[in-house]
This record gives C-alpha cells, sequence and structure tokens, in this order.
C-alpha cells in the first residue's frame, strides 16, 4: 500500500524470519559466536535465553546457514505441544531416521544408532529446541537423559535450548541441579541498543530498497526505541504501523509525530482519546447550558457568588498551568 509512496520494493518490517534482512547487534554476534562454538567443539549442552522478540529464532536461522552438509539438524519449535514420546518421535522424524513409529524405547534405539553411525563418519547432530522455557519438568527431564547418548570420549549429540528468561528460572530450581551442570555452553541474548535500533531500521530499509535512509527523522528513530526497548519485533511492528499512517497522511518522511500517532494505535488509546474528547465537548455544553439559565433567570445575588467563584477558579487554573509548563520543561529530556 505505501511501497510507491516512499519509493520501496518491498515491505522492510514483516515480522517473518527473512534472511536478507539479517542485522546482527553485538550481542546477537556474541551469542551466534557461543553456538558455532557449542556445534564445532561439540559442548553437548548450550542455553541461549533473551526476552521475546529479541532474535532468538532469528539467530537459529543464522547458525544453519553457517552449518556444513556434515551436520545434522533436528529443530523443535513447540515443544510445549509434545509428550514424551512424541518428542523423540519428532527428533527422528526431523534426523530423518527411518524406522516403523514406536514406542519410547524404540526411538531412543533407532536414535543412539543413528548418533553411533554419525559418529563413524565424523560427522555432528544437533537438535535445537525453540520456546524451551515452555517445556515441562518431564521433557526437561527427558533432555537431560538425550545428553547421556555419548561414547566413553565423546558425546554423540548436541542439544541446544532457546527461551524466553523463564527458562534460567526453571534451570535453577533444585529439581533440574543435574540439568544445570551439564550446560557447557550458555549466553543471554539483550536488546538492541538506541543506535543499533536506528542501525537496524536502515539496514531493512536498504534492504527493502529505499530510494533513502534518511526516512525516519532522527527523532522518530529515538521514540521508536524509547517505546521498543530495542526489541527488533516491536521496532518492525512500530515501523510499518508509521509508514501505513505516513501514506495515508501523504508524509514524505516519518517524524516523531508520526511515530506517536503509530504507537498510539497499537496501544489503543486513539479511541480512548475520541472518547475523552466527546465527554469533555459534552461537558463543556452542559457547563454553559447551566451558567446561561442561571444569569437570565436566576437571583442577581446568586451569579454574583458564581462569578466569584468562577474567578477564584480561573486563578487557580493559570497558577497550575504555569508550574506544568515548568514541570514539562524540567522532565523535558526524561521523555
Amino acid at each position: 500500500m505505501y511501497l510507491r509512496h516512499f519509493g520501496l520494493k518491498e515491505k522492510p518490517f514483516e515480522i517473518t524470519v527473512d534472511p536478507r534482512f539479517l542485522y546482527l547487534s553485538e550481542t546477537h554476534k556474541e551469542a551466534l559466536a557461543h553456538l558455532v562454538y557449542a556445534v564445532q567443539e561439540k559442548k553437548g549442552f548450550a542455553v541461549i535465553t533473551g526476552d521475546a522478540g529479541t532474535g532468538k529464532t532469528t539467530l537459529v536461522q543464522s547458525l544453519l546457514d553457517r552449518l556444513d552438509e556434515n551436520t545434522h539438524t533436528a529443530f523443535i519449535f513447540n515443544p510445549s505441544l509434545e509428550n514424551n514420546s512424541e518428542f523423540l518421535r519428532s527428533i527422528c522424524e526431523d534426523l530423518e531416521i527411518q524406522g516403523e513409529k514406536g514406542n519410547k524405547v524404540d526411538c531412543l534405539t533407532r536414535l543412539n544408532q543413528f548418533l553411533l553411525d554419525c559418529f563413524a563418519r565424523k560427522e555432528n547432530v544437533v537438535v535445537i529446541i525453540d520456546e524451551a522455557h515452555t517445556l515441562s519438568p518431564e521433557l526437561l527431564e527427558e533432555v537431560r537423559l538425550l545428553t547421556n547418548l555419548e561414547t566413553p570420549s565423546h558425546k554423540l549429540l548436541q542439544v541446544m535450548l532457546l527461551g524466553q528468561p523463564e527458562l534460567d528460572r526453571m534451570l535453577s530450581l533444585p529439581q533440574f541441579l543435574a540439568l544445570k551442570q551439564r550446560i557447557n555452553v550458555r549466553y543471554r541474548l539483550q536488546p538492541l541498543s538506541q543506535k543499533e535500533t536506528g542501525e537496524y531500521i536502515i539496514r531493512r530499509l536498504k534492504v527493502a530498497g529505499a530510494r533513502s535512509t534518511h526516512l525516519f527523522t532522527a527523532g522518530a528513530l529515538k521514540k521508536v526505541y524509547q517505546y521498543s526497548r530495542g526489541i527488533p519485533r516491536v521496532i518492525n511492528i512500530v515501523c510499518d504501523n508509521a509508514l501505513t499512517n505516513g501514506y495515508a497522511e501523504e508524509e514524505k518522511n516519518i517524524d516523531a509525530g508520526v511515530i506517536r500517532e503509530a504507537i498510539s494505535d497499537l496501544e489503543g488509546e486513539s479511541s480512548e482519546n475520541w472518547s475523552r474528547m466527546i465527554l469533555l465537548a459534552g461537558g463543556a455544553a452542559a457547563l454553559i447550558f447551566f451558567l446561561g439559565a442561571l444569569y437570565f433567570y436566576g437571583p442577581p445575588e446568586m451569579w454574583e457568588i458564581l462569578e466569584s467563584s468562577l474567578g477564584r477558579v480561573w486563578q487557580f487554573g493559570k497558577t497550575a498551568w504555569k508550574g506544568f509548563g515548568v514541570l514539562h520543561d524540567l522532565f523535558r529530556p526524561l521523555l
């Protein structure tokens, strides 16, 4: 809808994972280096955590692009929907392990034989579990047992858990101490900084074919960062809505005002603001009607008392307004 208006070839802020739009911040580079190291050195067990939308799934895609043909991977992206047997079957199916669907023992037997064959051919096998914070205690124990698949000198299977910070708290519970002790690589993914947020937006605009990388003003970039706190998914949502609003208002650039409007839409504040305005207008109309009736039909002394009271209210309002202005100027750098 807004592509031609802003000179874009495609939408720059889709929330789907597209490697062409990949932007690796310093924290993403470090996290990726940890994962690559875990695979190359066959460390057995790695954990990456981060808030929702910080780019953990994007990180997995980056890792998969860097693995060679000698690495077999199983990617479990929704473990909360599986029980123990289904969990093992999903791993076997992803690894294309041939055989009839059987019980848990059958799955483990076929998996262990596959791992031994891969080890003999000097091939790696990696199981990546996304959304690992949704794992039940029973499945977490199953994960621990998978790390028991080993030779006297080497781990046959490497497991990577990616999840939200709740995963860290789960692994700190006494019941998962044995699992925690097996973690060889661990990293906490951080949101983008304000500088990186600007670079992230510019990167996506370039890939989308923007004629100018200054489509978003400096004030707009700052506002996006303040609202998103550097979470890439939120950045995408805000910027996409801002481009839609900018197109509707025939703006050539996205400034802080357009971002503010997009944020209001996302927070559902627009309808609330209209409701407040309607209520205020209705209240003002009722007050004017009441004062008019009092002036024409009320006793003179009542009007004098009301006039005096309104004068005091007016003076108080002016003083309060000045005070609000002073406070606004004082706290403006923090807004």
